[in-house]
């Protein structure tokens, strides 16, 4: 199975063609939210004020910078900001630029402190981000195999066709990506709890299977601390309104979008996996948070594999890019998911259920779309003009 994407100078395929200007230190969100907004082609990342953060979570926000950058779907990277760290190493120009450097894509910087104040620096800002996107276009798509493809994915608003046939499409196509040499991603450390036990089997090594057990702990007594139980309020209220009783039962449908390859990491969040295969981020469940991880991370293209039985009659809101440069593919197990929002959701793996469909033909039908958008064709949430707010997964107190 092929797709046509874009090969990068380090060998990574792309399946978009972004100019990404990126905002890093203090005061740079302005000017480089003004740069992109001239530059077709273009998106921006700003990351949260680093100020008052923890040592961990300025070195996750640098890890979101640099892995967003680097990330095949990127074709060049204009860094925006200020050239001295702040006495925070995290942030420094060896860190920041250096890394992106690597992936040896066309890339330049815009210092506030190397021009003539703020106007001059965005003149500046735009004719380097011009020159950036021009040098971009002349990538043209080449043809690619499945196994050059990344791809996250979460779930949510499970119900009993979550374990019945949504996760387990969308893992039939994890393991064809896997088996054919590439990447993927599964997440949501609170989504596991209940069946860590099984997840844990599936690691190759016993150093990784222990981060990913002291993960899930470390979650659950997070939540303990707060006076919450997450055996005892989990599955919350609308969970059980569709269908699902327990703690168990709703982790068993989880965890099935993973397919059935063997585990090699237990990555941080936003962290990019050292080799290819089947991986796991902890990370927390939302979305806006959990996209942005994946595409730092590598993913090119992400999934939100939804379930939805106890939502109204009426059809869900419009969907909009969540993963900033990565594309979200909207796929359901509920037949009558889809039929309320056929304008939204992608993809409907339901017709395992309405049609008796096998799970293993439908995930490869499956297969075939994420090849289409792969190449080009655009996911219901990319026809939007819209941009979703952006949070990156921060655990310190950020005084």
């Amino acid at each position: 199975m092929k797709f046509l994407g874009y090969v990068r100078p380090d060998g990574q395929v792309g399946i978009r063609n972004h100019t990404l200007v990126v905002a890093s230190g203090r005061g740079a969100g302005n000017l480089a939210t003004l740069v992109a907004n001239t530059i077709s082609g273009s998106k921006v990342f700003v990351g949260p004020n680093e100020n008052g953060r923890d040592t961990p979570d300025r070195a996750t926000i640098a890890r979101i910078i640099t892995g967003l950058a680097q990330n095949a779907n990127v074709g060049a990277v204009l860094i925006v900001g200020n050239k001295r760290d702040g006495g925070y190493p995290e942030f420094s120009y060896e860190n920041i630029v250096g890394k992106i450097a690597k992936s040896g894509k066309p890339m330049d910087t815009l210092f506030m402190s190397e021009t003539d104040g703020f106007y001059q620096a965005l003149g500046e800002g735009m004719r380097k981000g011009r020159a950036l996107a021009e040098a971009a276009s002349e990538v043209a798509r080449q043809e690619a195999g499945l196994g050059k493809l990344s791809i996250g994915v979460k779930c949510g608003y499970s119900d009993a066709t979550s374990g019945m046939s949504g996760n387990p499409v969308v893992g039939k196509l994890f393991d064809r990506v896997v088996g054919d040499g590439g990447t993927a991603i599964f997440s949501e450390t609170t989504e596991v709890i209940g069946a860590e036990h099984l997840v844990a089997k599936r690691f190759t090594s016993v150093e990784e299977r222990e981060k990913f057990l002291k993960a899930v702990m470390r979650v659950e007594e997070e939540a303990k601390a707060t006076g919450e139980d997450i055996r005892s309020i989990n599955p919350i209220p609308a969970n059980i309104q569709a269908g699902l009783t327990t703690l168990e039962e709703k982790s068993l449908g989880a965890i099935a979008k993973a397919g059935t390859s063997p585990i090699g990491q237990c990555i941080m969040y936003g962290e990019i996996p050292r080799k290819p295969g089947l991986h796991y981020m902890d990370s927390w469940m939302s979305s806006t948070a959990l996209f942005l991880g994946f595409a730092a991370a590598g993913a090119t293209l992400t999934l939100f594999q939804m379930g939805g039985g106890w939502m109204p009659n009426n059809a869900m809101m419009p969907t909009a890019a969540t993963g900033l440069i990565a594309p979200t593919m909207y796929v359901t197990g509920n037949p009558r998911m889809y039929d309320k929002s056929p304008h939204e959701i992608d993809f409907n793996s339901g017709t395992v259920i309405s049609d008796g469909e096998e799970i293993g033909v439908v995930g490869e039908r499956l297969a075939r779309l994420v090849c289409r958008v792969a190449s080009g064709k655009l996911t219901k949430g990319e026809t939007l003009n819209v941009q979703e707010n952006l949070e990156v997964y921060l655990r310190g107190p950020g005084l």
